[in-house]
């Protein structure tokens, strides 16, 4: 979903939850959860939302928690996620 979001941040979420092969409601949830967790920004931009990476946000895992998200996103998009 992340990944999802990184790559097209103006998608609506039916279009991401399509994509990826989850109901919309699983999209809302999960990007309910990425933004209380610091992962996502929202912002409301005329009738869409827009998402933002957070690229600096660490890994909850305690083996992981070293690594940035945007680390792991710049393995799988074009240009690298910054912050």
């Amino acid at each position: 979903m992340l990944l999802a979001i990184a790559r097209e941040p103006t998608a609506r979420l039916r279009d991401v939850a399509d994509a990826i092969g989850i109901t919309e409601r699983a999209a809302q949830a999960i990007v309910a959860d990425l933004e209380a967790a610091g992962y996502l920004h929202r912002e409301r931009v005329g009738r869409r939302n827009e998402y933002t990476v957070n690229p600096a946000g660490h890994f909850r895992h305690p083996a992981e928690a070293d690594r940035r998200i945007g680390d792991l996103l710049a393995l799988f998009t074009d240009s690298r996620i910054t912050g």
